[in-house]
């Protein structure tokens, strides 16, 4: 990280500095919300069946993605605190050890995870009608994954060194390949067949694949941010150790918004496969309508971390209160938009009625508790920037298992669907009382505790 960018980290004017973080990884998150949402679109095209199968995949899918983004949180906070002390000598093999063990643990995981498909999507109420769908997608998906690990720590490396630019070039450059590469694959182009649903799983891994070789370049090489060679087994360990100490919580934490999806897409498939459908393509949708409040939970942890290891605490406060209050008004806006689009959306994703109805439901419920969620992302991130990892992963259980699956599954007890839509809504807002409350209360005894030694060094 050059001085320049520290500085502007450390003393630059914060609402500049966070803009400026934020606007190049809004377009990297909204070409990378593209390689779900393309998918679906496509393959939405071969039929209900296949939209319905492709919407089941969700929560495992993120599940695998959850650990790599846990682990470049991880990475990038300790990175961060380092940065933000003055200490670089770490950073270089501290990368290297994340990148090796992101690569270890997705693969132990995926690995795990194809043996044993058709006995976890039938647990998640998949019908033998849809598993052989979703037989295809995901087991290409899974052996594929690991390629996903390296460029998604890699990109955090380079995030905790102040560069948001070029973390969100190389998503974009992968978002754009999938986008080629679906109806090529999915639907046949001349010489090559068409693989169906499948194909949409092969167009994604081949997006990996091109985004590992660009950032192991750039990393080992160009930048020489990380060793260029594999650690040994006392300095992996070494490396490793911090990225565990918070990146093993906190993909804990990410992994279990799959696992209470996959509640509620087992609660969903109730309703039939038309409602699972439909709950699919609003997932997606509200991932790409997120795309601002991902960003920032993006940008906003290095500028914490690195503040944090500077004991910037006023700082710390500003930032996240300026971000609290433009998530609620933008995520406002959001729905706004949705809810007028409601229509036109449902209608291109499903030709079925039935689930173009549930499609414009959705739209008309889910989005009004978004700016909630967003504050819920913020601060939990910033709890895992200020190296506090168990208080981010409590807070994501309060929030799954405390509020939004049994609200939501009481919801849909007392007025079906439509309740455990309005009970997600309801459960985003108990959880965002208690994560800003929580997160205020955190600054204010460490900002009285920061009071208290400097007069004690006073005083001496």
């Amino acid at each position: 990280m050059s001085k320049k960018t520290a500085k502007d980290l450390l003393t630059g004017d914060i609402k500049q500095t966070l803009i400026g973080m934020t606007v190049p990884m809004i377009l990297g998150m909204t070409m990378l919300m593209t390689f779900s949402l393309v998918d679906t679109f496509f393959v939405s095209l071969l039929g209900t069946v296949e939209l319905a199968a492709i919407s089941f995949t969700f929560p495992v899918t993120f599940t695998i993605i959850s650990l790599t983004i846990g682990l470049g949180i991880g990475t990038s906070a300790v990175i961060g605190k380092y940065l933000g002390s003055g200490d670089s000598s770490e950073a270089k093999a501290l990368a290297s050890g994340a990148m090796m063990l992101s690569v270890l643990l997705v693969a132990a995981l995926s690995i795990s995870g194809y043996f044993f498909i058709d006995d976890i999507f039938t647990l998640m109420g998949a019908t033998p009608e849809i598993l052989p769908f979703i037989h295809d997608y995901m087991s290409v998906w899974l052996l594929s994954a690991v390629l996903l690990a390296v460029p998604m720590v890699g990109n955090s490396v380079l995030r905790a060194n102040g560069d948001t630019k070029m973390p969100s070039i190389i998503m974009a450059a992968g978002g754009a390949i999938n986008a080629v590469l679906d109806p090529i694959l999915i639907f046949g182009l001349g010489p090559i067949p068409a693989y169906g649903i499948m194909g949409a799983a092969i167009a994604t891994a081949i997006a990996w694949l091109v985004n590992v070789v660009w950032i192991l370049y750039l990393l080992a090489v160009k930048r020489q941010l990380m060793e260029a060679k594999l650690l040994n087994f006392r300095e992996f360990k070494k490396a490793s150790k911090g990225v565990l100490g918070i990146g093993l919580p906190a993909a804990g934490a990410n992994m279990l918004t799959p696992i209470a999806g996959a509640i509620l897409t087992a609660i969903v498939a109730t309703y039939g496969k038309e409602a699972v459908a439909a709950w699919g393509v609003g997932n997606r949708l509200e991932s790409l309508a997120s795309i601002v409040v991902l960003s920032l939970s993006m940008s906003l942890p290095p500028f914490i971390s690195q503040n944090f290891g500077a004991s910037h605490w006023h700082r710390i406060e500003k930032a996240y209160m300026m971000c609290m209050k433009f998530v609620m008004a933008w995520q406002f806006l959001m729905y706004l938009i949705l809810a007028a689009l409601s229509v036109p959306l449902a209608a291109m994703f499903a030709d079925d009625v039935k689930v173009q109805e549930l499609i414009k439901v959705f739209l008309l419920i889910l989005p009004l508790g978004y700016g909630l969620q967003g504050i819920i992302i913020l601060t939990n991130s910033s709890f895992n920037a200020m190296h506090m990892p168990m208080s981010a992963l409590i807070l994501s259980l309060v929030r799954l298992f405390v509020f939004y699956v049994p609200v939501a599954y009481l919801g849909s007890l007392l007025f079906d669907v439509v309740g455990l839509f309005w009970g997600c809504v309801i459960a985003n807002l108990a959880t965002a009382f208690v994560s800003f409350t929580w997160f205020k209360r955190t600054l204010l005894k460490n900002k009285m505790l920061e009071t208290s030694l400097q007069t004690n060094r006073s005083k001496d």
